[in-house]
């Protein structure tokens, strides 16, 4: 029994071992430069995005208002799995102390939760803008805008503070290596040498409340939202009512396809490697995607952009007409 406190203690110093997204040193310089690629880009795409919500009076509205909240999100849910991928590529494998896969594992179920609970709450917004357009200005208020971000945001936290706190108070007897390019929730459980019934449990409620929870409140706005669509009278109206949330209805498929397949845990696809994967494009791809899909269907935006490029030209080039 001694013996076994002591290599937990022993394991809790030294930390974890991580394997990374890959262990052949062939491919490796090559996904390094491509992950940095899009890390660089998703962190440009998104920091646009919110440039032009804040500073363009026409996108003044809740719906670009929880689309620069989700920017603002990506860009540090990205900052949390990505420099250890990276670092991973260059140097694997990569050792990271217990407090720091602690801390990295704290930020991401708190990133995670509350990107959840965004998608429904801007799937909410859709609803009420397509299927109750008369009361949209009362229901959709910034007060009622600003309370589901903070719930959001907060709503996060707590999941995170209570998922966090029951696995950092697991005991890791070893080994300690971790199959995986950051510190996520099953590889460190499948770690654990403790009794996780507690854990396992706060587990299931948290995925119950938030997940399953956002999950049908999204379903739920976009069933109301295809049946209010089916009885509109003309077919311009219908696209019209479409384009407006069709772009969030692609991101919120992606993005909940592949944390059901990822966590379903069946044992078809109990694949270290597959996870890893799926991981990367929820944790990768889709933030880079994201705003792409966003901005290629909404023309608001694209005028704002329009602007903005046309306004520094313009500042440009009276600049050098002034040195001339």
């Amino acid at each position: 029994m001694e013996r076994s406190l002591e290599l937990a203690n022993m394991s809790r110093i030294q930390g974890f071992i991580l394997l990374g997204l890959s262990t052949r040193q062939g491919i490796r310089i090559g996904l390094f430069a491509i992950f940095l690629t899009l890390y660089l880009l998703t962190l440009l795409e998104n920091m646009l995005i919110i440039y032009l919500v804040c500073s363009h009076s026409k996108l003044h509205k809740p719906m670009y208002f929880f689309l620069g909240n989700l920017s603002c999100l990506e860009i540090c849910y990205v900052s949390v799995t990505m420099p250890s991928l990276l670092v991973g590529l260059r140097s694997s494998p990569c050792h990271v102390s217990f407090t720091a896969c602690i801390i990295q594992l704290f930020l991401f179920i708190a990133l995670i939760s509350t990107k959840c609970t965004l998608l429904a709450s801007m799937a909410y917004d859709r609803y009420v803008a397509i299927c109750r357009p008369l009361h949209y200005p009362l229901l959709m208020r910034p007060q009622v805008c600003l309370g589901l971000a903070m719930t959001s945001w907060l709503g996060g936290l707590l999941v995170s503070v209570a998922k966090t706190t029951c696995i950092a108070s697991l005991s890791y007897c070893g080994p300690n290596v971790l199959n995986h390019f950051f510190c996520d929730v099953s590889p460190l459980l499948n770690l654990s040498c403790t009794h996780m019934a507690l854990t396992e449990l706060v587990d299931f409620i948290s995925a119950i409340v938030i997940f399953c929870g956002s999950l049908l409140v999204a379903l739920a706005s976009y069933v109301a939202i295809g049946r209010t669509v089916l009885h509109m009278p003309s077919a311009a109206t219908r696209r019209k009512a479409l384009s407006t949330c069709a772009s969030h209805l692609v991101v919120v498929g992606i993005f909940y396809a592949v944390v059901l397949f990822m966590y379903s845990r069946l044992s078809h696809i109990n694949s270290t490697d597959l996870n890893k994967v799926l991981s990367v494009i929820y944790t990768v791809v889709t933030p880079t995607c994201s705003p792409v899909i966003y901005c290629l269907r909404n023309r608001e935006v694209h005028t704002a952009l329009q602007k903005t490029l046309h306004s520094r030209w313009v500042s440009s080039t009276r600049t050098d007409l002034a040195h001339s």
